[in-house]
């Protein structure tokens, strides 16, 4: 295993952060992996040096996070736990989604207890809240800093714009600023670099990218994407535009590096986000201990500039996604 520092954290992370979407219930999701399954990737994990974890409120409505934390229980210190919220829990009670200073302080302590953790390390807003002032939403984060329930806050996918407000606004009121970010940004959709990831370069904020290998469509040939569970049933890969812009020669260049190395197309995928000096540790979600081990394999591949430059040719801009 390899590791970093967390943007300008000091703290110490895996260069995978395994993502916890995939366990949980599969009454949320068909692909969902089962509690015994979900626990025996973070025991792999943990076995091959993996300690960054990202989880969210919304996962299985609560049941990753509650997963996640029984399965660390002896590993808790070691361990790196990130999660967020945002998005409502309850659809009749409007309050337990956003970013007001009720549902932070609500929503966070639920997470701390599905987690069985007294504080969590990276605490992050899921979303933009176009509802609430951004002053408001820093200043009951800086609270939960301040009250020893957060040790750092992060962001997810939004504008350039407004990251540069939330870090001018905490610049301003004193606050807590946002110190990592978890944005879009895979061979396939890479939007983020025109504006995003160069302010988060010059801000010493962490970057730690969620869907890394497009949903699976940079894991295996484009006309296979529904030979999986989760490529059959999941709606939210067709949402994406991952099949615009060149992404199927892209994806038809992965295939062939793969082969020429001899690895799996996932891990030409990862090296490629890898390779990036930007980039901390991006978050790999599976359903698969096999897949798990390939990617923690990826650390080991390392391509050569013309290959990054032949992976990259075909990419044009697309329409930006993941803000919703």
């Amino acid at each position: 295993m390899e590791y970093t520092t967390l943007g300008d954290t000091g703290t110490t992370v895996s260069r995978i952060c395994l993502g916890c979407m995939s366990f949980g219930s599969s009454d949320w999701r068909e692909w969902v992996l089962d509690e015994s399954e979900g626990k025996a990737l973070v025991e792999r994990a943990i076995d091959l040096g993996i300690n960054f974890f990202d989880t969210a409120n919304m996962y299985s409505t609560g049941e990753s996070e509650r997963v996640l934390g029984e399965a660390l229980e002896g590993h808790r210190e070691e361990a790196v736990v990130a999660t967020k919220g945002y998005f409502r829990m309850n659809e009749d009670d409007p309050n337990s989604g956003g970013l007001s200073r009720k549902a932070i302080e609500r929503e966070l302590e639920n997470s701390l207890d599905r987690l069985g953790m007294e504080t969590v390390d990276l605490y992050q807003i899921h979303r933009w809240d176009y509802d609430t002032p951004i002053a408001e939403t820093l200043s009951a984060l800086d609270d939960a800093v301040r009250r020893g329930k957060v040790r750092y806050l992060g962001a997810s996918s939004m504008w350039a714009h407004q990251l540069a407000d939330a870090l001018h606004t905490s610049d301003r009121l004193g606050l807590e600023r946002f110190l990592t970010m978890q944005n879009h940004y895979n061979l396939v959709y890479r939007e983020e670099e025109r504006e995003v990831l160069p302010l988060c370069a010059r801000e010493g904020i962490g970057v730690i990218p969620w869907s890394p290998l497009a949903r699976g469509y940079l894991a295996r040939p484009h006309e296979e994407i529904d030979a999986t569970a989760r490529g059959a049933s999941e709606e939210y890969l067709y949402e994406h535009p991952y099949r615009d812009g060149g992404g199927p020669e892209i994806n038809e260049r992965v295939a062939e590096l793969a082969a020429d190395y001899g690895v799996a197309m996932a891990q030409i995928a990862l090296a490629w986000l890898l390779s990036k000096d930007v980039v901390d540790a991006p978050i790999v979600g599976t359903t698969s201990v096999e897949h798990l081990e390939q990617a923690v394999e990826a650390l080991g591949l390392s391509l050569s500039t013309s290959e990054i430059a032949y992976l990259e040719e075909p990419y044009e801009p697309v329409t930006v996604s993941g803000h919703e």
